[in-house]
């Protein structure tokens, strides 16, 4: 007889433990700046623990995809993982001890950041190859890769969060975090095939384009390209690709005004309106739910649809209203539509994003590129929320919401009249023939300017826009 009982394969495991790991992270982002907050009172302390996490991941995921090809993506993302919980672990610890103080919190949450950088590339890099293994299009692959972020950062995270917070204090709920990272990295480790995520100089799995590729291209060796030759190459190539450097810089101010608004904005409005933890934890649910929703309908229907009208008109719903409504004091039931509303046309933005960067960037530089679009667009991410909590002091909470609405709206609005944003419709079929092409060509240095030229079709890699 044979079994019933399900097994996942390969990627739907590595979905499953970077679910776990970015839910677990989703509720440590709660649980701190709230500790923070009561403990302390201050917004600008509040938004100063967010930084400081978020400033390293930043800088160390920009600096990451050299190294993670090195070294192997699942090796480093194991390394990331351990790390990441024993830095978790402490803060609960020390706070048992007497001895966490705030500078001290400041260092360690630094320190989390650092590792989850290359962590998290890590784990992207993987996809592909274990699309390729399972028989997965990429297209595929990249939508559950959303939707699983989607489910872990926005839906489930925050309602975990808000009730670990709630019902059990932060500090258990950080020690949750360190936790999940303790179990991704068991599952990364121990779960996957052997020989996956290995580093980029041992080889490629058998058969696929690039092993073909590389061996016709170098003799059957890869060559060796320098940390910092790779590291430019993937810079060029965003710097020169018109719509993916718009895409990024679009991307940079719409993160920097969410982070104001979800570490700092909305954290204080809950808390002045008398509400508690579990309503914050409730307005995030809602959005992550009803992204879920819109991401899997994105998924199914986008393709059937212009790009440039779905994406501003999802970024107009997604955007400034989330501002607006505290702003104008709405009852809560109706600042809960809004955040429905908002998470639901969210959810059809990163699919749009991640066809755009998987059309338009090279198979063999997805790496490098995508670690450097994620740190530029998430470069203003530790500024929001020391920014949001300067605001709110020298303006107060309601103006301060106004004025993030107002300059949301506008950066959503008015770069969509350059002409850079008309690429986004063009059909898929010629840029993979010219990326085919330009792989082919590839012997390790890749000649970005005839692949951006050609290419104009918008493409993807995890250009990290979120609401999560």
């Amino acid at each position: 007889m044979k079994s019933s009982a399900w097994i996942p394969g390969p990627l739907t495991r590595l979905l499953m433990a970077n679910g776990v790991s970015l839910l677990g992270t989703r509720v440590a982002a709660i649980a701190l700046p709230w500790f923070v907050l009561v403990t302390t009172g201050s917004a600008a302390r509040t938004g100063l623990v967010a930084a400081c996490e978020l400033t390293p991941y930043v800088v160390s995921k920009a600096l990451s995809g050299p190294l993670v090809d090195r070294l192997g993506a699942r090796r480093t993302s194991v390394a990331a993982d351990l790390f990441s919980a024993v830095a978790a672990g402490l803060v609960p610890l020390l706070h048992a001890a007497g001895l966490l103080s705030f500078p001290l919190l400041l260092v360690i949450t630094a320190v989390l950041g650092t590792m989850r950088g290359p962590g998290d590339l890590a784990k992207y890099v993987m996809v592909p190859e274990l699309a390729e293994r399972a028989g997965q299009p990429l297209e595929r692959a990249s939508g559950m890769v959303s939707v699983a972020e989607r489910l872990a950062q926005g839906a489930l995270g925050p309602a975990v969060g808000g009730l670990l917070v709630t019902l059990c204090g932060p500090m258990t709920a950080v020690l949750v975090n360190a936790g999940s990272f303790v179990v991704v990295a068991a599952a990364v480790g121990l779960g996957l095939p052997q020989g996956s995520g290995a580093p980029a100089g041992s080889g490629v799995p058998a058969g696929s384009a690039e092993s073909v590729t590389e061996a016709g291209a170098t003799g059957g060796q890869a060559p060796e390209v320098g940390y910092w030759r790779q590291f430019g190459e993937g810079l060029a190539f965003l710097r020169s690709d018109g719509l993916l450097l718009a895409l990024t810089a679009m991307v940079a101010l719409t993160n920097l005004l969410d982070a104001a608004f979800s570490s700092v904005l909305l954290p204080v409005w809950v808390e002045r309106s008398d509400h508690g933890a579990s309503v914050l934890g409730l307005l995030f649910a809602v959005s992550g739910f009803a992204g879920v929703g819109g991401s899997l309908i994105a998924a199914a229907a986008a393709h059937k649809l212009p790009r440039r009208p779905v994406f501003f008109l999802a970024f107009l719903f997604a955007g400034a209203p989330r501002f607006v409504a505290p702003a104008l004091g709405l009852p809560l039931p109706a600042v809960v539509l809004v955040f429905l509303c908002n998470g639901f046309s969210a959810g059809f933005l990163n699919p749009i994003l991640g066809a755009i960067e998987y059309e338009r960037i090279p198979r063999h530089m997805l790496g490098r590129v995508g670690a450097i679009g994620d740190a530029v667009s998430w470069a203003g991410v530790p500024l929001g929320g020391i920014l949001g909590g300067v605001v709110v002091g020298a303006v107060g909470l309601v103006p301060a919401l106004l004025i993030g609405g107002t300059a949301y709206a506008l950066v959503t609005n008015l770069t969509g009249l350059r002409p850079e944003w008309r690429a986004m419709n063009r059909r898929s079929d010629e840029s993979r023939t010219v990326e085919a092409s330009g792989t082919a060509g590839a012997s390790g240095a890749p000649e970005r300017p005839e692949v951006a030229e050609v290419s104009a079709t918008p493409g993807t890699s995890e250009v990290p826009w979120d609401l999560r």
